[in-house]
């Protein structure tokens, strides 16, 4: 099992100028790489490997000494990136979809770089990174298992963490069997159960909304190029990462709720890219995050030994959990109303009731 860890670094002044210069010379290789596959594509209808570009690094090195001060191994990780978006590229295009082609990394737009195996090292509170020095950790939780990698990022607002994968056996948590829960997740309330029990939308970003506006009118009215756009722009940012923050937060809670009474959770497999296609409702959409939260509890389930199913979402809503039939409902309609069997229930209910029927069917099927 492959667990990642996330920790605030806290970097000195000649630490973030490095890290800084760290993050540009990547992006640079990053670029040069995505050119000489796509310049070799058009001239010689050639496709190159990550390691045929692997080989080109020295080369470069000469050219540019400052790649130099980056650890040779962050900079074939650069290299591994541009060969996984051509991958991720090709395997969209032979699915019938029409991706974009991989993109140039413009100037401030590359927030990350990962040592793959060595070069860190963690002890008494720090962090040392081959070519920076030894940078203070956070470690406020212990690492379990075979460090592997490790990620360093800087987020918009300045802020810098370290993500650390470690490698675990598999859990030796026997498959708990007993209560069952079907999960409906909207709008209205962010989640209704099949216990009956509904789970109330926060709305993290409708919440800030204002205060968000407000931090965008004065970055607008700000000169470029100015300290006072900086600083508004650092408001803009903050008030974002407030609303992440929250909204990270929120769906750890729920699915540690979830994975700690249930051991068979079922969630709809719902297709957001395309519910966006609404542009009535998609900022509530995007703002209540369900991918995130399905993808959370999967998370916890696969370390307690409980169990999350995806459902197909067609007719959960329509279909009547008494007898089977379906009943046409449109939005607005917030009551399920069976002509057949009498049943009367809140529709979100009727909908979770269905979701954990067809989780149940699936497992026995499977």
């Amino acid at each position: 099992m492959i667990k990642a860890y996330k920790f605030r670094i806290y970097t000195t002044k000649s630490q973030t100028t490095k890290l800084e210069g760290t993050l540009e010379h990547c992006r640079q290789v990053y670029n040069k790489t995505l050119s000489y596959r796509k310049d070799a594509w058009k001239a010689e209808r050639k496709p190159v490997t990550k390691y045929e570009t692997n080989a080109l690094l020295p080369a470069w090195k000469k050219e540019n000494p400052k790649l130099k001060e980056v650890h040779s191994q962050v900079l074939q990780e650069c290299q591994q990136r541009v060969d996984l978006a051509f991958q991720h590229f090709f395997r969209r295009v032979k699915n019938g979809e029409y991706p974009g082609y991989p993109r140039f990394k413009g100037v401030g737009r590359y927030d990350s770089f990962t040592y793959p195996q060595s070069g860190f090292k963690i002890k008494s509170g720090t962090l040392y990174l081959s070519k920076i020095g030894n940078v203070k950790i956070k470690l406020h939780r212990e690492i379990e298992g075979e460090i592997k990698r490790c990620t360093v990022r800087r987020y918009p607002t300045g802020k810098w963490f370290a993500c650390i994968t470690a490698k675990l056996p598999d859990p030796e948590v026997p498959f708990k069997e007993g209560s069952v829960v079907g999960v409906d997740l909207g709008l209205s309330s962010f989640a209704a159960l099949s216990t009956g029990e509904k789970i109330d939308n926060p709305r993290f970003f409708g919440s800030e909304e204002k205060a968000l506006a407000k931090a965008q009118r004065k970055l607008s009215k700000a000169t470029k190029g100015t300290p006072e756009r900086k600083r508004a722009l650092k408001v803009v940012q903050r008030v974002h990462e407030r609303i992440r923050n929250k909204r990270h937060n929120f769906s750890h809670q729920i699915s540690r709720k979830l994975v700690d009474e249930y051991d068979v959770i079922a969630f709809e497999d719902l297709k957001i890219k395309n519910m966006l296609q609404n542009h009535c409702l998609a900022k509530s959409i995007s703002d209540a995050a369900w991918r995130m939260l399905v993808t959370i509890t999967q998370n916890k389930a696969e370390e307690a030994g409980s169990l999350v199913v995806l459902v197909d979402p067609r007719y959960t809503t329509q279909m009547c959990s008494g007898c089977g039939i379906e009943v046409p409902k449109s939005l607005s309609d917030r009551v399920h109303e069976c002509p057949r069997c009498g049943l009367v229930m809140d529709r979100d209910e009727n909908a979770a009731i269905n979701i954990l029927r067809l989780g149940l069917q699936s497992l026995a099927n499977a």
